[in-house]
């Protein structure tokens, strides 16, 4: 469903990596976690994955296409549900869905049954004819979700889904992603509530400081662990757990090269000099115990 090899991306004019040498793979029929704190590399790795950030090394294949290569065919099959649910705000909610559903070429008739089924599914049959505008936080999380949910994408992205959310928006969101899984495709999501990964998903990655810490099967983990996963989070992500990579383009690489290679010929010429000044003092004894 999902298959990265190698990403690695850094941001223009920033001395460090924000992800580095990222592989990962997911599988159909998965919810898949992807935890870390602020500044891991998560968003970054999910805005790389859906086509919106241009990466440096690296590939990723969505449902076996390369989003470089392919970027349509990876990205009909992506439904994706960004952190700060942005939205054209002067649209209905029917409005921006039908829009969406549009570009990702669903049919009329199509777009009009999904409409209903997820506006009842997620409460906002009575808000679907409204401005945008006059939802609530929770209601725009819910119209991008149904949006993200037109096209019927068999690769289901959401960065951050829950945040903000009431009880029972919370508990719609959940249970369709576990619907979702049931229909034999994939969740992929972000989050900091442990709670809910530990309920939701099958697998779990842990990013720090933008590489991959490791990769949990939460049963067997909530199984055979002796420590509750948040705990076991919070200690792989302390900061002397990894490194920042700090990158260095060609240029400075060549010029420390260059320095070395000086700094060597440098060394040798002061040991060289150094040699001679001893073969001429030793000289000079042997010529003196020689006169005498």
């Amino acid at each position: 469903m999902l298959e990265i090899k190698g990403l690695t991306k850094r941001y223009k004019n920033s001395s460090f990596y924000s992800v580095k040498n990222l592989n990962l793979t997911l599988n159909e029929g998965e919810i898949f976690g992807f935890l870390g704190k602020n500044g891991a590399g998560k968003s970054t790795t999910i805005k790389c994955l859906t086509g919106i950030l241009p990466f440096d090394e690296g590939s990723i294949k969505v449902c076996g296409y390369d989003i470089k290569e392919n970027p349509i065919e990876a990205k009909l099959n992506i439904g994706y549900v960004p952190d700060n649910h942005a939205v054209y705000e002067n649209l209905t909610g029917r409005e921006y869905v039908n829009y969406m559903g549009n570009i990702y070429r669903v049919p009329k008739k199509t777009i009009e049954e999904r409409i209903e089924k997820f506006s009842q599914l997620f409460n906002m049959s009575h808000a679907i004819d409204n401005q945008i505008r006059s939802y609530s936080h929770g209601m725009k999380q819910k119209i991008c979700i149904i949006a993200a949910l037109i096209h019927n994408p068999k690769f289901w992205v959401l960065d951050e889904p829950l945040m903000g959310l009431d009880p029972q928006s919370t508990f719609e969101i959940r249970e369709y992603m576990k619907e979702h899984k049931r229909l034999g495709n994939c969740v992929f999501f972000s989050s900091h509530n442990i709670d809910m990964v530990e309920k939701l998903c099958d697998r779990v990655a842990i990013m720090n400081r933008g590489q991959l810490m490791e990769i949990i099967d939460v049963k067997k983990f909530m199984a055979e662990s002796k420590i509750p996963l948040e705990t076991y989070f919070l200690n792989m992500t302390k900061d002397e757990k990894a490194k920042v990579i700090k990158y260095e383009n060609k240029k400075e690489i060549k010029e420390k090269l260059r320095q070395q290679k000086r700094e060597e010929k440098e060394k040798a010429k002061e040991e060289n000099q150094k040699k001679k000044k001893e073969n001429k003092e030793k000289a000079k004894k042997e010529k003196q115990n020689k006169e005498k």
